[in-house]
């Protein structure tokens, strides 16, 4: 629907401008830097609309192909860092697994070791 609603706007700036053209025919003079010469009104209006619709179609597919790399770069991220997250899951499940497999002594006595001492002695 978004479509259809650009290019009706575009269809609609299309004929402004071919009107606005039709109407001024006068011959105008034209400035360039090595020299001038007289061009149709209508010439005129029509090219500088289509070299501004041509400057304007570049600088989009130029956004366009820069937003599709950062993309691709933020989707390799994505994926690095999901497979990370998906080791780690492993290795809680592992770690979690080896520690229920302790009997509750062996347990307070690991615990008792990493605190430093003896907690049955307190």
């Amino acid at each position: 629907m978004k479509f259809q609603w650009t290019l009706l706007l575009g269809l609609i700036l299309a004929i402004i401008v071919a009107w606005f053209a039709i109407v001024n025919v006068d011959p105008v003079p034209v400035n360039y830097v090595f020299g001038t010469s007289e061009w149709p009104l209508i010439i005129v209006i029509l090219v500088s609309a289509l070299l501004g619709a041509a400057v304007s179609g570049f600088v989009s597919m130029f956004r366009t192909i820069m937003q599709q790399r950062k993309i691709k770069r933020l989707e390799r991220e994505v994926n690095e860092k999901e497979i990370m997250i998906a080791d780690q899951q492993n290795e809680i499940a592992t770690l979690q697994h080896a520690a229920s497999a302790f009997t509750p002594e062996e347990d307070a006595e690991i615990r008792d070791n990493n605190l430093g001492g003896d907690s049955r002695n307190s």
